[in-house]
């Protein structure tokens, strides 16, 4: 897989499929159900480190499990799903040159074919521009923005006729700098298709509706491993109630089937 091959799985009207990965067993998980496409999410930050937000995590701890993520796939080259990973928080806000670096660093060091950046700010839309003619291919992020919390909340976005216009407005910037796709978080279901609909780029949504492109779900959520659930993403199994039940009848067993207590020895006379 690469970059190119969502752009015409638009055109053909094949849907994308992508699944968030944090370690090597996620990512076999993820590539043997068949995925199109891997996200190195920053969600890595709650689901795997236990923080309460995606701000905390480092660009080398986003390194380090896209490196992990990467040797987790065991198909041939030409059968692995495409790899992408998330610039997390302040690698890109500071400047093009450290944006550049960042980047460079993940795609250097780990078989990841593209990064993953939010929002579309004029200082965004230059570090784009600037990764995509240094080679580096680039999926866009609008709508939820997890790395704004703070400002933006986890609430849906753009549900006025104004924040729309400037939602189409953003998502035609990042087409016009270079992205190969975007993915669109937790808005209307009718701006999304209008989105999809003007883009010649794949619009990948979550929370989004159905008339995207493709779409992409948090694997923990999916299969039920997270303590509470986003309200667009339901899960297909209780994961972790059955985790708990397999681990705890073990623990039984383990409990039952102990040795019987020793006697300790008598002590020793000492020797004169």
């Amino acid at each position: 897989m690469r970059a190119s091959d969502l752009i015409r799985f638009k055109q053909t009207g094949q849907p994308i499929t992508m699944l968030t990965a944090w370690d090597a067993l996620s990512a076999s998980l993820v590539e043997d159900a068949g995925a199109d496409v891997v996200l190195v999410g920053d969600s890595l930050a709650m689901v795997s480190l236990g923080h309460s937000t995606t701000l905390p995590v480092t660009l080398e701890q986003m390194l380090l499990h896209t490196q992990a993520v990467c040797r987790g796939l065991s198909k041939p080259l030409a059968q692995q799903p495409l790899v992408i990973t998330d610039l997390p928080f302040l690698s890109y806000q500071c400047g093009l040159d450290r944006a550049v670096a960042a980047a460079g660093s993940l795609i250097k060091q780990s078989d990841a074919a593209g990064v993953k950046l939010e929002g579309a700010e004029p200082e965004v839309l230059a570090v784009i521009e600037r990764l995509v003619r240094t080679g580096i291919p680039v999926m866009g992020h609008l709508g939820l923005l997890p790395q704004a919390v703070h400002s933006l909340g986890y609430r849906r976005q753009a549900r006025d006729p104004r924040s729309q216009e400037r939602l189409l407005q953003q998502a035609s910037e990042l087409e016009s700098v270079g992205c190969f796709a975007m993915v669109l978080e937790h808005v209307p279901s009718e701006l999304a298709s209008q989105v999809r609909r003007h883009l010649a780029i794949p619009v990948i949504g979550i929370g989004a509706g159905d008339d995207c492109d493709g779409q992409v779900s948090v694997t923990a959520d999916l299969l039920g491993l997270t303590r509470s659930q986003p309200p667009f993403s339901q899960s297909r199994m209780d994961g972790r109630g059955l985790g708990v039940k397999a681990l705890s009848s073990w623990l039984d067993d383990q409990r039952q089937h102990s040795a019987p207590p020793t006697t300790p020895p008598a002590p020793q006379e000492p020797h004169c």
